[in-house]
């Protein structure tokens, strides 16, 4: 139980930090929130994933970049100055999520 909480309060965090910028940026509530939910989940799924033996910080930017893929793909056909910050923040906050896997948990 207690790991599902700690989870939990890592994906508010790791959503929050996403969004914060989106927000100052006044972006469409509905991208926002789709970013949120998607850094509110990622956690769950890092934790719960194993890629064959990569190495602990590695599987938090490989995971969250290939889960962002398909919504950095869609967003790329309507605004292409947006691409990149996205490949970015994925890679780093998956990386981040991943450290916080392998020193906490």
């Amino acid at each position: 139980m207690m790991e599902i909480l700690l989870t939990c309060i890592i994906g508010i965090v790791v959503g929050a930090i996403d969004v914060l910028p989106m927000i100052k940026m006044r972006l469409d509530k509905y991208s926002i929130i789709s970013a949120y939910v998607f850094y509110f989940i990622l956690p769950f799924v890092i934790f719960n994933i194993d890629l064959y033996g990569i190495t602990w910080w590695l599987k938090g930017s490989i995971v969250g970049f290939a889960l962002a893929l398909p919504t950095i793909i869609i967003v790329a056909k309507e605004d292409k100055k947006s691409t990149p910050p996205m490949i970015i923040m994925s890679i780093v906050l998956g990386t981040l999520i991943g450290m916080i896997q392998y020193f906490l948990l």
